[in-house]
């Protein structure tokens, strides 16, 4: 007796235990998995039947078989070759999925493609013949219907292995798992034809169960993905939340050290002429505060998707002119010239978002002088121009410290400052460039870097603004009047309850000869206008306890013969609150730290009805101060 049943019966033995493990477990049904359940079935089913086949042919002699078991040894034979043309067409249909969308959405004419394939085989195979043969000691099938079953197998894998190379430069593993199976179905043929006694079918559709469950969408797995997923993205978020912490930390404290330590300084001063310098020190630690400050807010404007483009008509070489002058002076002692030159085809008048280009500039200009020790920062502005439309080409070169080529990429990125080692005497967040790169960007354009590292680089950026030829090209600037404010005896109330920021608004508004009163909360403010108090102007700051600035406003406005207009004074600078403000009743907005420039904005508003400038007029000055069209090489500031 031999025992050829063995190995099938192996085969049946192990697709049962993924059959029992594949469905004990919850499952997303998916369109590919659906497949995967179709392979599965047709696998176990054709391990049982092959396993009874050699069950009988070993106990029973080819010559004893009745003809009722040989009956059933050939039907169940067809049966079998049924269920290998719909586990291979399966397969076909599982690639198909993965591989075409309109396949994977459309599950239907997959599923009517594979019955129809199923239903026509089935038929070939009823009405044609099969037979049983012994090798050796080895009973096999031979027949009209076994070859049969060979074509359409064939058949079928050519087509598969042809749309499995086509998908395989996706480069998804589960092609190169596919190309695996179709490798071994080829080997596994070529060793039943040399080899006709051999049993390796069994051992066949059960490798193919075992490789493909683990490339399905199991949803183990997949849950697993998601967590490990979740906690690494989790794991950054705070990684990133504690470097921003700790760089804030830093930074705000560099600009705050000097604040606080040359205003003791102050304090102990003897001669006028220290206390001054150190009171220069404190404002220029001031605004690197406040640069700071407003570096956070604008990158969380951009990542939040709140930036307003506010598009102005405005003249780009007398802009960037104005830019350069309010930079120059950061270069202080070093060594550097500072060089431009404008093209003499720049449009006279261009339509887009000033602001943001004299930021991106601006940020550019910064960084160069920031980095670059000696030698020269040149700065050229050229164009092309086509209809109206017109494409700036800024370009801001220094002979700084350099790039290293593999950290080009990196010096966009927020919070990025390379080399710390050689950089921890320079300040800021390296946020000026990740906020240079995104509204460029946002605004259509691009930036791009050159540099040598140890020579210099060079930052290009390109932005397309709308032409406006509305006004010919004027050969003088004509000087706007210069306003000097003169509010003597004019009552301004100044509501906050910080102390400091009360003495701060006091001292600024002391230069214009006003009356000024302070006012501690919105309730004392309350009762100086109920008491009869009057004033031309009120300062109201809104973060105060109990009462805010705008819930004492309501208050106020419920009050007979209220008409004082009032500015809200708040350090809230977010995107959107101005708006928010003046829709609350305030008559303008003005954020801290207070801006000398912007505070006499609201003077000049407010009190508008009062005679509070004299006018000073002169002539236009000439031209030639003005003409920055001279050649870079020829053309310097110092």
């Amino acid at each position: 007796m031999t025992f050829e049943f063995e190995v099938p019966m192996i085969g049946m033995l192990f697709m049962l235990m993924l059959t029992i493990v594949y469905y004990s477990k919850e499952k997303k049904v998916l369109v590919e998995n659906r497949y995967f359940e179709i392979i599965l079935i047709c696998s176990f089913a054709y391990c049982i039947l092959d396993t009874l086949l050699h069950f009988f042919a070993s106990i029973y002699s080819f010559e004893t078989l009745n003809t009722t078991l040989f009956g059933f040894i050939s039907f169940a034979n067809k049966v079998m070759s049924i269920l290998s043309v719909t586990l291979f067409f399966s397969l076909l249909c599982y690639t198909l999925a993965i591989s075409y969308k309109k396949c994977h959405d459309n599950e239907k004419i997959l599923r009517n493609l594979l019955r129809g394939v199923v239903i026509i085989y089935t038929v070939a195979a009823l009405f044609t013949s099969i037979r049983i043969e012994q090798v050796g000691t080895i009973t096999t099938t031979v027949g009209s219907t076994a070859d049969l079953s060979y074509i359409a197998v064939g058949i079928i894998l050519v087509f598969n292995f042809v749309i499995t190379i086509a998908n395989f430069k996706h480069l998804d593993e589960r092609y190169m798992v596919m190309l695996f199976i179709l490798i071994s179905i080829v080997f596994f043929a070529i060793l039943t034809i040399n080899f006709p006694g051999i049993i390796v079918t069994d051992l066949l559709v059960t490798s193919i169960c075992y490789v493909m469950y683990f490339t399905i969408e199991n949803p183990d797995v997949k849950m697993i993905e998601q967590v490990s997923l979740a906690r690494d993205k989790a794991e950054k978020a705070n990684k990133a939340k504690t470097d921003f912490l700790s760089n804030m930390s830093h930074e705000i404290r560099t600009p705050l050290n000097a604040i606080v330590g040359f205003s003791e300084c102050i304090l102990t001063d003897e001669t006028l002429e220290s206390a001054q310098k150190d009171a220069q020190d404190i404002v220029v630690s001031a605004q690197n505060l406040l640069e700071i400050v407003n570096g956070i807010l604008d990158i969380s404007k951009i990542e939040a998707d709140k930036v307003e483009f506010v598009n102005i008509e405005y003249n780009l070489k007398d802009e960037l002119s104005e830019l350069i002058k309010i930079v120059q002076p950061r270069i202080g002692e070093k060594p550097i010239q500072l060089k431009y030159h404008f093209a003499e085809d720049l449009p006279y008048n261009l339509y887009g978002d000033i602001g943001k280009i004299r930021q991106i500039v601006s940020n550019i200009l910064t960084n160069a002088i920031k980095y670059t020790e000696k030698g020269y920062i040149a700065i050229e502005v050229s164009c092309i121009n086509h209809n109206n439309e017109s494409t700036i080409i800024i370009s801001v070169e220094d002979t700084g410290r350099g790039i290293k080529p593999d950290k080009i990429d990196k010096i966009f990125d927020k919070f990025e400052r390379l080399e710390e080692d050689r950089n921890t005497t320079l300040e800021g967040t390296g946020l000026g460039l990740a906020i240079t790169k995104r509204l460029a960007e946002m605004m259509g354009g691009k930036v791009i870097v050159q540099s040598k590292y140890g020579e210099g680089s060079k930052f290009t950026v390109y932005l397309k603004q709308e032409i406006h030829a509305n006004t010919a090209k004027k050969l003088k600037r004509v000087i706007e009047p210069i306003k000097v404010f003169d509010i003597s005896g004019k009552k301004i109330l100044v509501v906050d309850d910080n102390r400091i920021n009360l003495k701060v608004a006091v001292r600024l508004l002391e230069q214009y000869h006003v009356d000024v009163t302070e006012c501690e909360s919105g309730f004392d403010c309350l009762k100086k206008v109920q008491a009869g108090e009057r004033y031309d102007l009120i300062l109201m700051d809104d973060m105060m306890p109990k009462l805010s600035g705008t819930e004492t406003l309501k208050e106020l406005k419920k009050l007979e013969h209220f008409n004082t207009p009032v500015v809200v004074l708040t350090a809230n600078a977010i995107e959107g609150m101005k708006e928010k403000y003046l829709e609350s009743g305030f008559v303008d907005y003005i954020s801290k730290p207070i801006d000398k420039k912007e505070l006499e904005r609201i003077l000049s508003k407010t009190l508008a009805d009062i005679d509070v400038t004299r006018e000073i007029s002169f002539e236009p000055l000439p031209s030639e101060i003005y003409d920055l069209d001279t050649p870079l090489q020829d053309k310097e500031e110092k």
